[in-house]
């Protein structure tokens, strides 16, 4: 199955676990908040623009980089994260999305890009 990685889909599943892992350590996250960004009024229209963010624990910390994430309902992709935040509970990661739309729906990225 091929993950419909849009601002839509990603709010059906805040509250639930994404799976992933750091070489051969396996961790769950939890999607805590999905955040939409408005468009300014210089900017071309059509774009799709939103962050995700998700909570892990403190061990293992995952730094910057790409990560096979998989998801019951959403399936298998890959996503860039960036730890934007932490401390004695666990971190938090954050990936976003900019992307065009085209005409037909979605144009979708290959990955996740960190701004």
């Amino acid at each position: 199955m091929t993950a419909n990685l849009t601002e839509e889909e990603f709010s059906k599943h805040q509250g639930t676990k994404f799976h992933t892992r750091l070489d051969a350590r396996e961790t769950d996250l939890d999607l805590k908040e999905v955040k939409r960004y408005p468009a300014a009024t210089t900017e071309q229209g059509g774009m799709e623009r939103f962050s995700v963010f998700f909570t892990g624990p403190r061990d293992p910390f995952l730094p910057q980089g790409s990560y096979q994430m998989s998801h019951e309902s959403m399936g298998r992709f890959e996503l860039f994260l960036v730890p934007v935040a932490g401390d004695e509970q666990g971190f938090r990661y954050e990936a976003v999305f900019n992307y065009f739309k085209d005409a037909g729906g979605i144009t979708q990225p290959d990955r996740a890009a960190s701004e």
